[in-house]
């Protein structure tokens, strides 16, 4: 070994650090003190017996922290340095994470983080299906896959030019049409039922309809058929049918496509009016024919990586409802009270409900002094309950909107950079 008062010499890339073997031995069994040894001149280290320096092709800003290190036993991170850099540059140094200072783990953990959001956040969707479109259509001189990206774009992608501006503007007139004309035939069998008596009694609802408005069923009839023709299409000359068949806007299309159909084969039929509700899937088309804002897919990523978090707090709402509830029932119905609110454990269950959610409709509510102490108790775990998840949701939300501006701005620069190479 070096004497400890020895100086020793490392150059990183033209910026050389001396520093004494002493500081390089603190910790045995890294690679700083093996430089230390009798074979630092050994194949392992690019040493120059000339100058006596070690030169080493590696980041500087790490290296004056592992520097420190050795220097005052503590271990930070510096600024503005990726995490998988930091992490590669600990391991060549033969350096554990695990000591870092505890006002650095803040720091990696946010890098942490955004990296799992970056990763997390899928913007791949587009580019796959261009991949698959290309893929088809190379080396294939057929009538069907030279068109079949402009039809595919032309129902899929509304802003892609002026005709599917206009074709998405005509199925959204449909898609609204079809929710309206349901509305107005529900308030007709809604005056059928009510008013029933004065009707023939052989009479259906779809007579009825027919009847006093005839212009509804030809109507719908037309919207179905226009749909119809619309999902056709699409999955005729989608790139990848599996992933357009398990789509759930897709399935929505495709269920909402049969109401009619069972009216009309079951003569209207009171009982089946209620499916005619499926038509209402029909407005979650309405995010495929409009550009989703930023924040909503930032929403939906953010609701599903909080899964989790959601089906706890759910627990424990449900375990505190059932246990003020069930002291309420004690209190109040065991000990009867001639003006109490209170006739059964389910009703008690209910006040339970209403009052930890803060909703309050007033219908019911404690009379003793004892039951109401518990009301007030229910009331303050109510508020607790519901604020604690908030700040968890805004992390994860602030998390994920992140990294999707990220990405967002990265894939135009790459966009800006295709257009200027082309």
């Amino acid at each position: 070994m070096k004497s400890t008062r020895e100086k020793i010499t490392l150059n990183f890339r033209g910026i050389r650090y001396k520093t004494y073997a002493s500081t390089l031995q603190a910790f045995p069994g890294t690679k700083l003190s093996r430089l230390t040894g009798p074979q630092e001149a050994s194949t392992e280290f690019d040493y120059d017996p000339n100058t006596g320096e070690f030169f080493f092709d590696r980041d500087t800003r790490v290296f004056e922290e592992v520097l420190n290190y050795c220097r005052t036993k503590h271990l930070h991170c510096p600024q503005y340095i990726c995490k998988s850099v930091l992490e590669e540059e600990l391991a060549f140094w033969e350096i554990s994470e695990a000591a870092l200072a505890p006002c650095c783990w803040q720091r990696l953990s946010d890098m942490e983080s955004q990296q799992e959001d970056l990763a997390l956040w899928d913007d791949s969707k587009d580019e796959d299906d261009q991949a698959l479109l290309a893929q088809v259509g190379r080396g294939n001189n057929s009538c069907r896959a030279q068109w079949q990206p402009r039809i595919w774009t032309l129902f899929e992608k509304p802003f892609s030019s002026g005709s599917a501006k206009v074709l998405a503007a005509i199925s959204l007139v449909f898609n609204i049409g079809i929710c309206i004309l349901f509305i107005k035939k529900a308030d007709v069998e809604i005056e059928f039922f009510v008013y029933g008596h004065e009707y023939n009694s052989t009479d259906t609802v779809l007579n009825e309809i027919h009847k006093y408005f005839p212009y509804l069923i030809p109507l719908e009839f037309f919207c179905v058929l226009w749909f119809l023709f619309e999902f056709s299409v699409r999955l005729t000359f989608c790139p990848n049918k599996k992933k357009f068949l398990t789509s759930p806007l897709n399935i929505a299309d495709f269920i909402s496509l049969f109401p009619i159909f069972i009216e009309l084969c079951t003569h209207g039929q009171a009982w089946l009016g209620f499916v005619r509700a499926l038509y209402t899937l029909k407005l979650l088309k309405i995010l495929k024919l409009i550009e989703i804002p930023l924040m909503f897919q930032v929403l939906s990523y953010t609701s599903r990586s909080v899964f989790r978090e959601i089906f706890i707090f759910i627990i424990i709402f449900i375990f505190e409802s059932l246990f003020f509830g069930i002291l309420m029932f004690y209190t109040e119905v065991l000990y009867p009270v001639p003006e109490s609110y209170f006739e059964s454990i389910s009703s008690c269950i209910w006040w339970a409900v209403i009052t930890l959610t803060t909703v309050g409709y007033g219908d019911s509510y404690p009379i003793t002094e004892f039951s109401q102490v518990i009301a007030a108790c229910a009331a303050l775990c109510g508020v607790l309950t519901i604020v604690i998840p908030i700040p968890i949701f805004l992390i994860k939300f602030k998390g994920y909107y992140d990294a999707a501006v990220i990405k967002e701005r990265r894939k135009r620069k790459m966009e800006q950079a295709a257009m200027l190479s082309s």
